[in-house]
């Protein structure tokens, strides 16, 4: 059993992921060219692609296979069988907050939007909206969307989705980091002198 909370941060999370597809596929036809790069990454890029792919499906379908396979949940220490209203409260609340930055930041590239890192695909540097406060708003709003749904759904499947998405996110950001001072150079080093990798604290400074 889970709560119509559980249910409400799953709904969103399959909505978020509707519009992230059609924001990709809105992006490609606004650049006139793919702007999906996962299938192009090579090294720890193509790890931290399978990553993603393997947090979402964890953070969506994980709960699903507990709630169906009672055996699943009843051994797992963080399932609450959705007695847990406050927490679920919250979870949605962050989960929804989540959402919408994410998709903002995405849309806000336009025509500069990628997935994934590849060589001189780059596209033009962003630095208004949303990317005024942080260089990454994107996966900021990504990871409290899979922490919100961790609230919402305890379970460990929806942690470890988290823990996986924040590894790769990590690992994709160093290298579109590089990617882009190699592209942009001085413009990208002003960049980020003065906007957060992530919110709040600007790590480059003790870099």
């Amino acid at each position: 059993m889970i709560s119509g909370f559980s249910w409400a941060a799953l709904a969103l999370l399959f909505g978020y992921l509707a519009l992230f597809f059609w924001g990709s596929a809105m992006a490609a036809q606004a650049a006139g060219k793919p702007v999906w790069l996962f299938s192009r990454a090579t090294g720890r890029d193509r790890l931290a692609a399978i990553g993603f792919r393997a947090a979402y499906a964890l953070a969506f379908f994980g709960p699903l296979l507990w709630l169906a396979v009672p055996m699943l949940h009843k051994i797992d220490p963080l399932w609450t069988e959705g007695r847990a209203v406050l927490i679920g409260l919250i979870g949605v609340f962050v989960a929804g907050l989540g959402a919408m930055v994410a998709f903002a930041a995405q849309m806000s590239m336009g025509s500069s939007w990628r997935v994934g890192v590849v060589g001189g695909e780059t596209g033009e540097l962003v630095t208004g909206g949303l990317y005024r406060f942080s260089r990454n708003p994107t996966f900021v709003g990504q990871a409290a969307l899979l922490a919100g749904v961790a609230l919402a759904v305890p379970s460990t499947p929806s942690i470890i989705a988290l823990l996986l998405f924040l590894w790769s996110a990590v690992t994709q950001v160093w290298s579109e980091e590089a990617a882009l001072r190699r592209s942009v150079g001085l413009e990208y080093d002003r960049y980020a002198a003065l906007v957060p990798r992530w919110i709040g604290l600007n790590w480059s400074k003790a870099e």
